[in-house]
């Protein structure tokens, strides 16, 4: 196999491997939009794909990854020129094991925060990112990232309401 066959494979390995997680970000990302998630989980992986000689040489190439995602994620959204529209129902079986009503109050909740707020949640807690690594991978800094968690988590529990409680029992 040549050089150009190796990296092919080196990448099909990666996208293999990494894929299911990257989508998982995406969907999160979306506020739990199935085919929005799709869609940017294929526009990192491609973005990584012809930069893939750069993304190799990474440190951590999943993190580089990873902000190719939210940096994709954060310019659809400014961009404005989509003609999609969000869907108040979510697809059925598009979600793993738990609890299906938990996830779905989550996940409307999470689509009614602006993108880069959704963005700061879902690397700091949902992929457990130090606020320097999401600071990093927003472009943002470290005191940026503590503000806006603090104000996104403020504005998630207003969002989830006394249905919070209900939600964590039994």
């Amino acid at each position: 196999m040549g050089r150009h066959e190796d990296r092919q494979e080196e990448f099909r390995e990666f996208a293999a491997t990494r894929g299911a997680r990257l989508f998982r970000t995406a969907l999160l990302l979306t506020g739990g939009d199935w085919h929005a998630a799709e869609d940017l989980a294929q526009t990192a992986l491609g973005k990584a794909y012809a930069s893939w000689g750069r993304v190799r040489r990474a440190d951590n190439r999943d993190a580089y990854v990873r902000s190719v995602l939210v940096r994709a994620h954060l310019s659809q959204r400014r961009l404005k020129s989509s003609g999609e529209r969000p869907s108040a129902e979510l697809p059925e079986g598009a979600y793993g094991d738990g609890d299906p009503a938990l996830r779905v109050a989550l996940l409307q909740a999470l689509a009614q925060l602006p993108p880069k707020d959704r963005a700061v949640l879902v690397l700091r807690y949902w992929e457990d990112r130090s606020v320097e690594q999401t600071a990093a991978e927003l472009g943002l800094r470290a005191g940026t990232v503590r503000n806006r968690s603090m104000s996104a988590l403020a504005r998630l529990r207003e969002l989830l309401g006394g249905d919070r409680e209900s939600l964590t029992t039994i």
